[in-house]
């Protein structure tokens, strides 16, 4: 699969909230150095920069798209090729930030312990997650998965498991002073149904697209427009109002 800035920015002002809450929630006031772990096209590391702008940052990301996207918005900063799983960085950080990132790894367990031993002591791991894969737009990219002609393509298709706030809180607290979890419906107004298609087509349906041929792709996203315009009705003024369930996660060391 591969990433597309200029997909993923149609919606900025709306991914963007999310980090910003996120952002402000962090309590440290003395930080000297943090990191932007999935930083895509750069809008979350410009709320970190914002919030500590006496720290040094560094923005990773999987994609080179994103990161030419993050390198013209922030040429002040340093922004890497990197593999969240495999990262093991050479120095210890103030405030790790991973927001809308980790979903896409496997082995929370194993992973969220780790980031938090590159955490100076009293450092910040501030994650967020979307909550959704039980709302209707993964529910119904599933069942077009399953349904039409493609079925022995994507029909198996699974995003990695998500878990509930006490399992991250249980997980964390072993190793954190301090573990902080909620959970946030964001209702998110588009334009119409055209646009949630738009919006998931930057994100959750990449898996289910990847594999296709352009023809396979254009009749999957008919058919997957379709039922989301029954699953979620418009307003008045045709607009969509989005309900998307995000976790967060704040963890001192």
């Amino acid at each position: 699969m591969t990433w597309s800035a200029q997909q993923y920015t149609l919606f900025e002002q709306q991914r963007t909230r999310p980090v910003r809450d996120l952002v402000a929630a962090i309590a440290n006031t003395e930080v000297r150095n943090a990191v932007d772990l999935g930083c895509g096209p750069g809008n979350s590391t410009e709320v970190l920069a914002e919030r500590f702008p006496h720290a040094h940052i560094i923005g990773l990301d999987s994609s080179d798209d994103m990161l030419a996207d993050a390198r013209k918005r922030l040429p002040a900063l340093s922004f890497e090729l990197a593999d969240i799983g495999a990262w093991k960085p050479a120095q210890t950080f103030d405030v790790i930030l991973a927001n809308a990132s980790l979903q896409w790894l496997p082995d929370h367990a194993t992973l969220y312990p780790h980031l938090v031993h590159q955490l100076t002591p009293g450092g910040t791991l501030a994650v967020q997650t979307p909550d959704n894969l039980d709302e209707p737009a993964h529910r119904l990219a599933r069942e077009v998965a399953g349904d039409g002609p493609w079925s022995s393509k994507i029909g198996a298709v699974k995003h990695n498991e998500r878990h509930t706030a006490s399992y991250y809180y249980g997980l964390l607290a072993k190793h954190c002073g301090t573990v902080d979890v909620w959970r946030t419906t964001y209702l998110h107004p588009l334009a119409d149904h055209a646009a949630v298609v738009e919006w998931f087509k930057a994100s959750a349906l990449r898996p289910f697209l990847a594999p296709l041929s352009d023809a396979e792709k254009t009749a999957f996203l008919h058919d997957y427009q379709a039922r989301i315009t029954q699953a979620y009705p418009a307003l008045k003024d045709g607009t969509v109002l989005l309900p998307f369930p995000r976790l967060f996660i704040i963890a001192t060391r």
